[in-house]
């Protein structure tokens, strides 16, 4: 059984003193994406030094993946910071200096697409022809006003009616063609295009969302999620460097990679601990965990005693390996939550041309399929998968990126487009290029990139979502630690949770991420703080 104890130079102040002068809380970290560095830097500066974090892949950042391409980087993980003042990746960034050369363009204001430059959007048809920009303004402030209603849902507390129209897809969709039906300046042409545009930005919508359909998300909790005024910014240095700064100061030995947990044991008994070897010895010396509550077994079989555990593992993690990944299980509100609570997959594909085959002006390549104006949710056999690709947004400038188109795909579809090798996808985009500019000579570009997310065994989706059925007290269960009840004589806060989906208000964000993760580490110190208070204001017998 190892002991994870490190040193530290953190603090001088009485908790730190005390601690140090004891035995340290041992406290395994499960992750080191966002909200594991977060939550292992919280601790090591509040005196809690004896800290391991074991990380599944070869890599520490999780969900946040910067690629450095010639001049470029990208990301084919998280990409924008969403809003300023108050957001603490933002205040991050900008007290280090990363966007000091973030321009313009990487500034983007507005919800459907992000584009990474000021411009025009072009909305094609899959005959080739180009939406009229005013036909296209017309409808976004159609789009926009039925969208600013599935806010007031939640602020409001409005019904919604039966359970199965709980939607913001099923609102949105049949909100907006009923206005546009009952436009009498429309001709029927207008109205069809229109009808055209409403599925496209549904997929735009479900990109951002990471879900498979604006179907699946919560009408009645859609506008809870809260966000953080002003732009979102793009970091010219990739994103990677906030995950550096988190890091700065953990000392190398902390961060096991290449570490997968195989079983988490907690409320572990005296019986176990002394069938593995973990009492007291003669002189009554603890050897190393006796008497910790928690176990962590990794798939080498490698084992770790802690006073508690913080596991920042994604919800599409726990969806899939929570029957066997705790013992004894999870309790039944728990589960059931992460049952109601969504994650899809939102990946990106990068194309890079020798030429730019756009024009100057245009920000973005939106594709509009006229045939599923008249359709529900469209759904589409596998050999199809490329029809839920919604747009390409142009990179901006060229002098750092080159030529470079990113594309945006989401649930089941871009499960397929993972499955496919880089030539098939890169021959499919080309082909749909052709089609919607109505330009054949666009040549294949010359080179692919793309993310894949969904497949990855070690994440398994790109962020959460409240599907119908759920709500945010799901995500506050989520976040409960364990033990639940404070009149048990179990050890407190053996297992903390962490991660985007444990934050009621920011979920599906790398800040949501990381105030998680300082969030639980904060938990710990309170409970050493008061326990250090306790001991020194007792009474001398």
């Amino acid at each position: 059984m190892q002991s994870c104890e490190i040193s530290s130079d953190s603090t001088d102040d009485p908790l730190s003193s005390s601690l140090r002068s004891q035995r340290q809380p041992r406290i395994v970290v499960i992750g080191a994406g966002l909200a594991g560095l977060a939550a292992t830097k919280t601790l090591l500066e509040n005196g809690l030094t004896d800290v391991a974090v074991l990380e599944a892949s070869d890599r520490i950042g999780g969900r946040v993946q910067s690629v450095q391409h010639g001049q470029a980087t990208l990301e084919l993980g998280a990409t924008w910071i969403h809003g300023a003042h108050g957001n603490p990746i933002f205040h991050l960034a900008e007290d280090n200096g990363l966007l000091e050369h973030t321009t313009d363009g990487e500034r983007s204001v507005g919800r459907i697409s992000l584009y990474t430059k000021n411009g025009v959007a072009h909305y094609l048809t899959n005959s080739g022809w180009r939406i009229p920009k005013d036909l296209v303004e017309e409808f976004s402030d159609l789009y926009n006003e039925v969208y600013e209603l599935t806010q007031e849902f939640f602020q409001n507390g409005k019904p919604v009616g039966a359970e199965s129209q709980n939607s913001v897809g099923i609102f949105t969709r049949d909100l907006v063609r009923k206005k546009i039906m009952v436009d009498p300046d429309d001709s029927e042409a207008s109205r069809r295009l229109k009808l055209a545009m409403l599925q496209q930005y549904l997929k735009v919508e479900s990109c951002e969302s990471s879900s498979p359909s604006m179907d699946e998300v919560s009408l009645s909790e859609f506008g809870e999620w809260t966000e953080i005024p002003g732009a979102h910014y793009v970091i010219p240095g990739g994103f990677i460097k906030i995950v550096e700064l988190l890091a700065q100061g953990i000392p190398e030995r902390v961060v096991r990679l290449n570490k997968p947990v195989r079983r988490i044991y907690w409320n572990y008994s005296a019986q176990q601990q002394a069938e593995i070897g973990d009492a007291e010895d003669h002189n009554g010396d603890r050897r190393p965990g006796a008497g910790c509550p928690v176990r962590v077994e990794c798939e080498d079989c490698e084992s770790f005693a802690a006073d508690h555990v913080i596991v920042t593992a994604s919800l599409g993690v726990l969806k899939k390996s929570h029957e066997w990944l705790f013992s004894p299980s999870l309790p039944e509100d728990k589960v059931l939550s992460i049952q109601k609570l969504g994650i899809s997959t939102t990946d990106k594909i990068f194309l890079e041309f020798a030429e730019p085959f756009w024009s100057p002006e245009c920000n973005s390549i939106q594709f509009v399929w006229e045939d599923e104006a008249q359709l529900e949710q469209p759904v589409y056999p596998e050999e199809l998968w490329y029809r839920k690709i919604c747009s390409f947004d142009v990179l901006y400038p060229p002098e750092r990126y080159g030529h470079m188109l990113s594309g945006w795909i989401c649930g089941e579809e871009a499960l397929l487009m993972e499955r496919c090798d880089d030539e098939t996808v890169a021959e499919t985009c080309t082909e749909l290029l052709r089609k919607f500019t109505g330009n054949q000579n666009i040549p294949k570009p010359r080179r692919i990139l793309r993310s894949s997310w969904g497949s990855n065994p070690f994440i398994r989706g790109s962020y959460s979502f409240t599907r119908v059925g759920s709500s945010g007290g799901d995500v506050e269960r989520l976040a409960m630690p364990l033990p639940y009840a404070k009149s048990t004589k179990a050890p407190p806060l053996q297992v903390l949770f962490a991660g985007e989906a444990t934050h009621r208000k920011y979920y599906s964000t790398t800040h949501g991420a990381l105030l998680s993760g300082q969030r639980e580490a904060n938990r710990l110190i309170e409970m050493y703080q008061d326990l250090y208070n306790a001991e020194t204001t007792k009474p001398n017998m």
